[in-house]
């Protein structure tokens, strides 16, 4: 069985900055390939992260991106546009009308029908560029043009190899020192035309126009974050004189590969979309960025110094969002790539001082905290990786939760202030609830690992210093508040008061993030029974919110409020584990009726999801979700079991029942 055509890439495009149904793109890409592939509908709308609206029938060219998430924005990228008659230097002056319901758009294929020049353009990707094939319908001069988006860039174009040489710096949020993005194209059979070939503009406006002979043009397309040389190699190494189809075939089955890897059965046709377009967005990110040298060696740019080291290195991640479902779920269905990832990971330690945090082709660091230290805590558990690669990465947690870097992209936020009062003080540091909690998180995951390592005097400091969530717990509201350095805490408080010393959520949604220790969180409300009474109370309260620790309203409080789910703001990460709690402590009918209700109600490949999807997140939420099984707390190889949404559930080809 193919599942291929189940899958939506389109499933949470429909979004807005101010409202989110995944703030997705329509991606086609290899699976964690370097170089994505999207039509770019539009930019200039002051919303420039968001540059593709499936409900608009306008294309401006294919863009070859990074973009890991809008609120994260873009490098490297370039636009790839077909053209005749009169020739735009924009995206915007050489749109196109197109007919969205003719377009294919899938993981490993895609085609578009220009209107304005006649042209049919299909690509499909390789995992570090793509082949191409155009088809044009006049007699007009045809055009293939390389359109500015971010940064400067550079074009040359060699006739001896029939290559298109291209460069831009450009970049977004994230620390890259001297980056440049390489483009290498090159044209099969003769198709350019030279003396129609001709460049405009120069830096940010700087484009090449490649005339082409007759009405048809095929070429393939590699990139590189070393140089020109780089991405000539890995054109060689990955197209070769492979045909278009070829190619397609093989990008085929690399999806139907990863897909496979879990198995569901179904009559529901929208329930197997629904699954397997989340099982796509679960293999996007984080991406590749290394390269093979012309000897077969692994080698990567280096953001912090602008080298270029051996190696393997992944981008496009941020671990406050996807360690808590993305991860634990490589764990059981990518477990090679997973190791691959940790060595990328623990490399960025050993070159830059600091375990990455939120990395786009640098460091972003736009989420709080350091929860790859559950990423690391998950594979070690579960003996992912080597010991000598452990080692390493406890070194880089130990030095997070006691050093604070004079760059707040890096690190733990608050950590020389956690280890002096067991908490991050609100008034020296903003989210300081967030901080406090993911930092005792965060020492149960050191504890772990070095207990795995036989540690035992780091276990020890750890697991206690562990405990520090109990000091902002408030049992005169049920809470967890911020405090002063003084100790004191606030004496207007509002539950429902979104930011301050939270993040993304109020105390309602904040407030429960003690995976390590339920028991313990059980116990500050007295026992299981007043705890469940609270997480009752938490669903029962409407979700009101007030704004005042941002000045504004966000996208996420119009989210939670858009559902039925009181104050469990499932639309954000600090919810997933919340229903799960449920089942944790013995209410396993109450977990299962909200966790289905959820499933079926608020994921749809057709409608999207319930809010931002995050590099896999959300899409990992659902699928485990819907196979009956959560990881509540990464780091522990444990699950809270429900009933499923399918029957005769496979993984890696094996049948699963629970507790298996």
């Amino acid at each position: 069985m193919k599942y291929l055509p189940y899958v939506n890439i389109k499933m949470g495009t429909r979004s807005h900055m101010k409202y989110s149904t995944g703030n997705t793109l329509p991606l086609t890409q290899l699976p964690f390939g370097m170089a994505a592939f999207c039509s770019q509908t539009e930019v200039n709308t002051g919303c420039e992260g968001w540059f593709f609206n499936p409900d608009l029938p306008v294309s401006e060219g294919i863009r070859l991106t990074h973009q890991p998430s809008p609120w994260i924005r873009e490098y490297g990228a370039f636009l790839i546009t077909p053209q005749s008659d009169i020739i735009g230097n924009t995206g915007e002056a050489a749109a196109s009308g197109y007919r969205i319901r003719e377009s294919v758009m899938r993981p490993d294929y895609l085609k578009i029908r220009y209107q304005r020049c006649d042209c049919d353009f299909e690509l499909t990707p390789t995992e570090r560029g793509c082949a191409f094939r155009l088809s044009f319908d006049n007699e007009r001069q045809a055009y293939l043009s390389f359109l500015p988006v971010i940064g400067n860039y550079t074009y040359r174009y060699d006739e001896e190899k029939d290559i298109l040489y291209g460069s831009t710096d450009g970049h977004s949020q994230d620390e890259a020192k001297n980056f440049k993005a390489y483009i290498a194209v090159r044209f099969l059979d003769g198709c350019i035309d030279t003396s129609r070939t001709y460049y405009s503009g120069e830096g940010e406006t700087a484009c090449v126009h490649i005339g082409i002979k007759g009405k048809k043009a095929e070429g393939r397309v590699a990139i590189s974050y070393v140089s020109e040389e780089m991405a000539e190699n890995t054109l060689k190494r990955e197209c070769g004189e492979k045909a278009f189809d070829e190619i397609r075939g093989l990008a085929e089955d690399s999806w139907e590969e990863k897909l496979h890897r879990i198995e569901v059965k179904s009559d529901d046709y929208d329930r197997l979309a629904t699954f397997y377009s989340c099982m796509y967005r679960a293999f996007l990110f984080p991406r590749k960025a290394y390269e093979i040298d012309k000897d077969g060696k692994e080698v990567h740019y280096v953001p912090k110094t602008g080298n270029v080291n051996n190696g393997v290195r992944y981008t496009d991640t941020g671990f406050w969002d996807t360690a808590r479902t993305l991860f634990p779920l490589y764990s059981l269905i990518a477990r090679d790539e997973y190791g691959e990832m940790l060595r990328g990971f623990v490399t960025d330690y050993v070159e830059c001082g600091y375990l990455p945090r939120w990395v786009s082709i640098g460091e972003v660091g736009c989420m709080p905290s350091t929860l790859i230290d559950c990423v690391i805590a998950d594979a070690v558990v579960k003996q992912i990786g080597t010991r000598e690669l452990w080692e390493t990465a406890l070194k880089g947690m130990l030095h997070h939760a006691n050093n604070e870097s004079s760059d707040r992209r890096y690190g733990r936020n608050g950590a020389i202030s956690y280890k002096k009062y067991g908490y991050v003080p609100k008034n020296l540091q903003k989210e300081s609830v967030n901080l406090t909690l993911d930092a005792a998180y965060g020492d149960w995951c050191i504890a772990t690992v070095a207990g795995e390592l036989g540690y035992e005097d780091i276990y020890e400091e750890y697991m206690e210093r562990s405990k520090n969530y109990k000091n902002l717990f408030d049992p005169s509201t049920g809470f967890m508040r911020g405090r002063d350095e003084s100790g004191r805490m606030s004496e207007d408080f509002d539950p429902c008061i979104w930011g301050g010393d939270y993040t993304e959520g109020s105390a309602w949604q904040n407030s429960f993030w003690v995976p390590h220790d339920i028991e313990g969180l059980c116990d500050l409300y007295g026992g299981k029974e007043n705890f469940i009474k609270k997480l009752d109370e938490l669903f029962l309260t409407p979700p009101k919110y007030r704004v005042h620790g941002y000045g504004g309203e966000i996208h996420e409080m119009r989210e939670m409020a858009m559902v039925d789910f009181g104050q469990c703001a499932i639309s954000n990460q600090p919810s997933f584990h919340i229903p799960y709690l449920y089942g944790y402590v013995g209410e396993i009918e109450k977990c299962e009726d909200v966790v289905r209700k959820m499933c079926l109600e608020l994921f749809s490949a057709e409608d999207g999801f319930p809010g931002d999807e995050d590099n896999g997140s959300m899409a990992a939420w659902y699928i485990f979700s819907s196979i009956g099984m959560y990881p509540i707390c990464p780091g522990k190889d444990e699950y809270v079991y429900v009933k499923p949404l399918f029957e005769n559930i496979k993984i890696n080809g094996k049948p699963i029942n629970k507790g298996e």
